[in-house]
Order: C-alpha cells, then sequence, then structure tokens
C-alpha cells in the first residue's frame, strides 16, 4: 500500500485516486515522493483567487498544512461572552509580558491599545488589514533597592514572519537590544483528512486555549531559555556535483541513485532530491532529482545523510524525466563521500535553507534569521517528530530535509524578545511593546459568514510572572471598522474607546470588520 501513504502525504485522499494508484504500482512496491511545498504554493494561489489571504504556517483549509476545521462557531455579542469565534486561520493572542525571575517584587500597570488607521500595500492599494499594537506596563519597585530583571517579551508567529511581526522593545523611550529566543513549535499533527490517527499534516493552534495549555505549566519557556540540543552524532554524507545532462532533448532530464539497505540499522535523510521510491520489505531504496540545467529553481545542493550503518554499494542512472521509467544516457554527476557529524550538515543546510528562502520578497529579513536559533529549532524537531523522535510524524518519515527545513521555518510558535531592564529603588519604569499584529480570519471561498471578519485575541496574566494590579484596552483610530464581538466592552457609538479588564478574566477578544467606503 505504498502508492495509498504517498496520497496520504499529499493530502490527496480521493478513494478514486488511491484506487487508481493502487492498482498501478509495480510489484516492488514502489512509493513515489515529491516537495510538499509546491503543494502549498498551489493551495496559497487558490486561496488567493478565492478572495482570502494565505500566511504561511497557518494554512489550514487541506492539503499539506491542514484542513479547515468545518467552519465558524460565532460568539455572542456584547460584555461577557468569553467563546467568540472559532476562525479558520488563528493568528494567536497578545500575551503579557513576564520576566525570567520569579518573585521580583515589583507590580506592574498595562495598557494595551489597537491602532486601526488603514494602512497601504506596496503597489499603493487600500487597505486594511491587521493592526498596530502597543503593550504599554509601567513597572513599579516598591522596595529600597534597585531591581534588574531580564524581561520577556512573547509573541505568536513563525521564524519566517519575523521580519513583519517582530516587536520593538523599549524602556523608558529608550529602544531596547534584545535577544531572541524561540520555543517549540507550538501546534500538533493530524491525519489527511481520513480519521485513522496518523500525522501526514500539521494541526497548528486554532484558539487561545491551545497556547494556554502550551505555556501554563512554565515548561515551554524553560526549554526555550535552557540549554540547545547537540547532534554531535557521526553520519556519512554522499554530495552529488558537477551535473551533466541532454537538456536538449530532455528538458525534465533526471538522476536517479539505487541502494539496498537495512532499514533496522540504517536511517536516510536526503536534501535537494525530488524523489523516492522503496520497497520497505527488500529495503531497496531510490532517490532521484531534475538534473540543474541552469533556469530551473532547482538546488544544486544535493545530499544523502547516512545514520547508522553505511549504504554500500550503489548505481547511478539517468532517466527522461523523474517518472524514472525511460532510461537514457548523458547523464552523470560527481559523488563525493565525507564522514561528519549531523550537527555540521544541519549548519550547512540551514545556512542554504535561509540563503534560497531570504531571497523571496514574501520572507522580508528571513535571510538574517541567525543560524544558532534556526538550527536549534530544526535540532528540537528532529527529535520531537523528525526521524530521531521516539515516534516519528508520518509527515517526516521520509527523511526529506527539505520539507523539514520548511516547515520549521513557518510552523507557530511562542518567540520571546528577552532584554534586561533595572526599576530603581522607590520609582518606576515604563516598559513598551510596538508590534504589528495579524488578525484571525475566515477563507475568502469557504462559504462562511464570518469572511471578512478579523479577530484579535488578548490574555491577561498567561505565562507571566508580573503581579499586575491593572490592566486597561484601548482603540484609536476607529473610523473605517465596525465592532461586530467582543468581550471588552467598547462602545464606539458613545466615545467609549477605553475600559479596564478584570484582572480575573484570562481571555479578552475582539472581532472587527472594515466598513465599506
Amino acid at each position: 500500500m505504498k502508492a495509498e501513504r504517498l496520497f496520504r502525504i499529499l493530502g490527496l485522499v480521493d478513494e478514486s485516486l488511491v484506487e487508481e494508484a493502487v492498482s498501478a504500482s509495480s510489484p516492488a512496491a514502489v512509493q513515489r515522493r515529491h516537495p510538499w511545498r509546491r503543494l502549498a504554493a498551489a493551495a496559497a494561489c487558490l486561496a488567493v483567487i478565492c478572495g482570502g489571504v494565505f500566511l504561511a504556517g497557518t494554512f489550514r483549509m487541506g492539503g499539506s498544512t491542514g484542513e479547515a476545521d468545518g467552519g465558524s462557531v460565532p460568539g455572542e455579542s456584547g460584555d461577557g461572552h468569553n467563546a467568540g469565534t472559532t476562525f479558520m486561520s488563528y493568528a494567536g493572542p497578545v500575551f503579557p509580558l513576564t520576566t525570567a525571575e520569579t518573585d521580583t517584587g515589583l507590580t506592574a500597570e498595562r495598557t494595551v491599545t489597537w491602532d486601526f488607521a488603514p494602512g497601504t500595500y506596496q503597489d499603493g492599494s487600500p487597505r486594511q488589514w491587521g493592526a498596530q499594537v502597543t503593550d504599554d506596563y509601567v513597572l513599579t519597585n516598591p522596595t529600597e533597592a534597585d531591581v534588574t530583571v531580564t524581561a520577556l517579551y512573547p509573541f505568536a508567529g513563525s521564524l519566517a514572519d519575523l521580519g513583519t511581526i517582530a516587536p520593538a522593545v523599549s524602556a523608558d523611550g529608550v529602544q531596547a537590544e534584545a535577544t531572541l529566543y524561540a520555543g517549540a513549535y507550538a501546534g500538533g499533527f493530524r491525519d489527511a483528512g481520513v480519521d485513522d490517527g496518523s500525522t501526514w499534516n500539521l494541526a497548528p493552534p486554532a484558539s487561545w486555549e491551545d497556547y494556554a495549555a502550551l505555556l501554563e505549566s512554565g515548561d515551554y519557556l524553560a526549554q526555550a531559555l535552557g540549554a540547545a540540543p547537540v547532534l554531535d552524532i557521526p553520519v556519512t554524507v554522499y554530495r552529488f556535483s558537477d551535473f551533466q545532462a541532454p537538456h536538449e532533448e530532455y528538458d525534465a532530464a533526471t538522476q536517479a541513485v539505487e541502494f539496498t539497505i537495512d532499514p533496522e540499522q540504517t536511517t536516510i535523510l536526503s536534501y535537494g532530491f525530488n524523489g523516492l521510491s522503496l520497497d520497505d520489505e527488500t529495503g531497496w531504496r531510490r532517490y532521484d532529482y531534475f538534473v540543474p540545467d541552469g533556469i530551473r529553481s532547482e538546488s544544486e545542493l544535493k545530499l544523502l545523510v547516512v545514520l547508522g550503518a553505511d549504504i554500500g554499494d550503489y548505481t547511478l542512472q539517468g532517466y527522461a524525466n523523474g517518472a524514472c521509467e525511460e532510461a537514457i544516457g548523458g547523464v552523470s554527476c560527481t559523488v563525493t563521500r565525507q564522514e561528519t557529524t549531523l550537527d555540521a550538515v544541519l549548519t550547512e543546510l540551514c545556512q542554504a535553507e535561509l540563503h534560497d528562502s531570504g531571497q523571496s520578497a514574501q520572507w522580508p529579513g528571513l535571510d538574517q534569521l541567525p543560524i544558532p536559533l534556526y538550527q536549534r529549532a530544526v535540532t528540537e524537531a528532529l527529535l520531537t517528530s523528525g526521524l530521531l523522535a521516539d515516534t516519528p510524524a508520518d509527515r517526516y518519515t521520509d527523511g526529506r530535509l527539505d520539507d523539514f527545513l520548511w516547515d520549521v521555518l513557518v510552523q507557530e510558535r511562542v518567540l520571546y524578545l528577552a532584554f534586561p531592564v533595572t526599576v530603581p529603588a522607590g520609582g518606576s519604569v515604563t516598559v513598551s511593546a510596538e508590534l504589528w499584529k495579524a488578525p484571525s480570519y475566515d477563507y475568502g471561498c469557504s462559504g462562511s459568514e464570518n469572511v471578512g471578519l478579523q479577530g484579535y485575541d488578548l490574555v491577561t496574566s498567561l505565562g507571566s510572572a508580573l503581579d499586575f494590579t491593572g490592566q486597561t484596552a484601548a482603540l484609536v483610530n476607529t473610523d473605517t471598522i465596525e465592532i461586530v464581538r467582543q468581550n471588552l466592552g467598547f462602545d464606539l457609538e458613545n466615545g467609549v474607546t477605553e475600559v479596564a479588564m478584570d484582572l480575573t478574566e484570562p481571555h479578552y477578544y475582539l472581532e472587527i470588520r472594515p466598513l465599506e467606503e
């Protein structure tokens, strides 16, 4: 049933497709696998065409990163209702400031302000999407000695989106030099549309309660701030280079490498390969790639990383295309064998991934992401859901590092900006975080009654060690929006744009809709 497994991976679970693939498979039970990222890009195009917005890492409408949760569940209007809408794409709440230390003796007053001033896209078209959030704290020291703490400002998002979502933090108006820490993937995995307990697809957090379950114990923050795991594991690397192929006759010329392993003794991780065919019973493997031609967007970094027993003898063969059915001549490459460590390989691949992905205007600043931070996130993911985990997610069982490295970039997580703050004896310091906050939303082609609605969440004390004495929420530049649902108490018609929040209420929500001109 290798063909069925392939369709589970890709999220194509139409039973007729599965039957067709199974009936067409060879006696060797060959499985063919291709990159997920191309499917994700196609799904993104669909979301845009339908009038929705695609945000990497939160696409939840089927395909490679998850499936819609069955539509939105509207909450009631007005104060006191704590349900809100369950959106198809959830952007995460605004979290409270915390400190690395506990029992600091400091008290805190908080004011969160959403600014709905209209902006414009780069092409000059008007928009009303997202809000500028200012999250202010007055930290007061009632003691007779100065108190220095490591302030931690948490925010939800992905490593790929850091260029647009990272807050600017300051203390008494002076911009702070902050260190970035990344928590682990905040979501989980789910099936590909068939309730079979499989883990082919990403399942990002869908509500503030998911973040509450993640942060309440403090373990998540402790892991983010703790020592990074080290994968000083010996590996054998096969590098493929110096590619040649008759591209003038075969524009999809393909190179394949075949060998047989004992799956109990050998684990293979690949990078830069487009397909994998295998037979688990015999241990036969065939990895293949389109031979780079200088035109197609194809990585020239192609590696097979062998953990455990080496692969031994292998054969190389050229094919007319990626189906690997019509053998051709004139296809060649140089294969270099190297013994190194997995850590060294991951450093190289993280650098390559950031360089390649950072060329896209969709991910501004991605090529500036610190390599150690990225590599740490990759290492942690390999140990928790990749092939080095006790129970790897089905999504990663083929060891394709291209997809794995990309997933780590776009997975939703909680990130932390750490910076020192000294509050003088008997005095106070104002700490401020300014960030652009994307809304939660439903997809434009979903048929949901909440299309066009923008949701914003706030949590009052989740994960914070601060002793809050008061919290306030405020709105500015509200002329172009209407409030549809909330539990805050704003009343735009009567000019109520600032409200005190109840510190015993863990979660507040605000759902707005832009007004038509």
